[in-house]
């Protein structure tokens, strides 16, 4: 038998169990090994990522300055820099929209807010931007359908107050078209959220005048009046829009008072004498005697022969043949209004206001707006046409 055989099995044994002592401790090192080495991989990722966040939003910070600043090519490019360092940040896509709408650049601007509106539809800022645009473009139902997205879409901060503003800017949008109808209807949705705000009740008022829905811009002015009662703004609002609705005492009232809190306020001035020569000349007002009635229609047929003989001077040989025959009515009929003529045949009233009213018509279309007391005379005949 080999004796060296013998002796290195023992020996290969030994090694064997001290290999297999050190394997786990091996294995151990090994892993603590890589562990340290995934932690440290992870923490410069994490450093990396931390480092790019804060470039991109120092970047973005610049750009957010420039763009309130109105920068708009400076704030393009920091916002583009922003975006190197994070590529799909919705914040910074935003944003970079606002400015390429600021520099004219509606098109590149549209293609970043279309995809935007895609990743959220709901979002307010998003939906105004894209209704803008629309405006811009003459895309009036896109347009209308994005203001309404964005007056019930999400907003990050002061929603009421963003949901409120959008609609106005609708509103103006409508005003612009014409489409006062809707603007009417966007109006009233506004109004019914307003609450008691003076300011916002002015405010209110003055787009429903522009609507010319005179109805309710006198229902604002009085909302904001009940808590300021002295706001000259909604005084002389309530006077103008009792004035186009033809409510002269009550336009009265309030332009005076407008007037007194306002005295450069020159066309409440003015308003306020045209309504004070209303009510002065109105023969058909209830409270007023036979013969002060008598002496308004005397007083009426006079002006408005005074004004066709102006008028049909001024037209010299282009005169109509229609001025022709209101000269030639008013010469005829002229004999017999008088005090004492109307006393004695009441119903000469009615035939001399009728033509009173059709020469202060006439003239107003041939002749231009009338002033001073022949427009007291053609509001009066408004006021009672169809009586």
């Amino acid at each position: 038998m080999d004796t060296s055989q013998g002796s290195a099995a023992p020996a290969n044994r030994t090694r064997l169990q001290s290999y297999l002592a050190r394997e786990p401790v091996l294995l151990a090192a090994l892993s603590l090994l890589a562990v340290a080495s995934f932690l440290a991989v992870t923490g410069l990722s994490r450093l990396f990522h931390a480092q790019q966040a804060s470039l991109g939003q120092r970047w973005f910070d610049r750009g957010v300055a420039d763009l309130g600043a109105q920068r708009y090519d400076r704030a393009m490019q920091e916002f583009r820099a922003a975006l190197r360092y994070s590529r799909d940040n919705y914040l910074y896509q935003l944003n970079l929209a606002e400015a390429l709408i600021g520099a004219k650049r509606t098109s590149e601007a549209s293609a970043y807010l279309l995809n935007l509106w895609d990743r959220q539809p709901e979002n307010g800022l998003v939906n105004l931007d894209l209704a803008r645009i629309a405006a811009q473009q003459g895309e009036i139902e896109q347009a209308l359908r994005y203001y309404h997205n964005a007056i019930y879409a999400t907003w990050p901060s002061d929603e009421e107050v963003q949901r409120r503003e959008t609609r106005v800017e609708l509103i103006e949008f409508l005003l612009r078209l014409n489409a006062k109808a809707q603007a009417q209807s966007e109006l009233i949705a506004l109004a019914a959220n307003a609450g008691e705000d003076a300011t916002q009740q002015v405010r209110i008022g003055d787009l429903f005048m522009r609507a010319q829905d005179y109805e309710h811009a006198l229902a604002a002015y009085r909302v904001s009046l009940r808590s300021e009662r002295h706001n000259a703004a909604a005084l002389a609002g309530a006077g103008s829009a009792a004035f186009e609705l033809g409510q002269y005492p009550t336009a009265y009232h309030y332009l005076q008072a407008a007037v007194a809190s306002n005295p450069r306020d020159t066309e409440s001035a003015e308003r306020l004498k045209t309504t004070e020569l209303v009510l002065q000349m109105d023969p058909f007002q209830r409270q007023i005697s036979v013969a002060q009635r008598n002496r308004l229609v005397v007083r009426a047929f006079q002006t408005a022969g005074e004004r066709l003989k102006s008028c049909t001077s001024a037209a010299g040989s282009s005169a109509s043949a229609a001025q022709g025959k209101l000269s030639d009515s008013w010469t005829k009929l002229n004999p017999q209004i008088s005090e004492r003529g109307l006393q004695r045949d009441p119903d000469l009233v009615e035939s001399a206001m009728h033509l009173v009213s059709t020469i202060e018509r006439q003239t107003a279309s041939a002749c231009g707006p009338p002033s001073g007391a022949d427009q007291a005379l053609l509001l009066i005949a408004k006021q009672h046409e169809g009586n």
